[in-house]
């Protein structure tokens, strides 16, 4: 997300992108200096660049820091937000971006990030930590993938690593507080789990059930391969055998 410093020039605002060691701002109606305020105002389909990271929304607001006048501390984004990085896009109503913590805050109705893996929605905010290379969505979140699995949480972390390209892409997501899955046929709740990646599969703990085609299945693991919809109870050992309640098929009439 933004880091460094805007670099003014106040006779070349209408004219080209407000520049600093590693970003750029510009936008289609200009680009304002407010000196008592200590800000910049970026209006118009405005759009701010750095390596890795691009922000684009209706108002770009930068501030300058109190201890150092010449960098920018923060910066709002208004109206129409899109971040765009190398492993996700997101979208929202408004954005916080913190340059020192090099962390941004989205809210939206919903906020929304789209992944290669998952579209993910969330009635709170979702907060972005460029450094640390994760995304934290809180309250109401929902995860959709390509097959169509619904994934359900109050909470959920998506952490990113690098791969063999050197590229940033999704490693797992941590999912806690009223867990649910659905798919075709199937759905499991459980306290808290982890989608893992690679395995395209969601390892769920503490509390599990698992209803399909009436038929129920309680144990404290289950396993949710994404790839096939599949769904079972792993008996851990420790916490007791694993339980079911299995609806008897109606015969058909003869």
């Amino acid at each position: 997300m933004l880091k460094k410093l805007f670099i003014l020039s106040l006779c070349s605002f209408l004219a080209t992108p407000v520049l600093a060691d590693d970003i750029t701002l510009d936008a289609d109606e200009g680009v304002e200096y407010h000196q008592k305020e200590q800000k910049l105002i970026a209006k118009g389909n405005a759009v701010a660049k750095k390596k890795d990271l691009s922000i684009k929304a209706d108002t770009l607001i930068g501030y300058y820091g109190k201890d150092n006048k010449n960098k920018i501390s923060r910066i709002e984004a208004h109206g129409n937000v899109e971040m765009t990085t190398p492993e996700t896009s997101a979208f929202g109503d408004k954005m916080i971006y913190d340059v020192k913590k090099d962390t941004a805050i989205l809210n939206g109705t919903p906020a929304k990030i789209k992944s290669p893996e998952f579209n993910i929605t969330s009635k709170g905010p979702i907060t972005y930590y460029q450094s640390q290379q994760k995304a934290i969505a809180d309250s109401g979140v929902e995860a959709v993938d390509s097959k169509g699995n619904h994934v359900y949480a109050d909470l959920m972390t998506a952490w990113f690593t690098k791969d063999t390209n050197n590229q940033l892409v999704l490693d797992k997501i941590d999912i806690e507080q009223n867990v649910k899955i659905t798919g075709k046929d199937t759905t499991v709740t459980a306290l808290k789990g982890t989608y893992n990646a690679l395995t395209e599969k969601i390892y769920l703990y503490d509390d599990v059930t698992i209803i399909q085609n009436g038929n129920v299945l309680k144990g404290s693991r289950a396993e949710t391969d994404l790839k096939t919809s599949i769904s079972k109870i792993l008996s851990d050992g420790q916490k007791g055998r694993v339980s079911g309640v299995f609806k008897e098929k109606k015969k058909e009439k003869e």
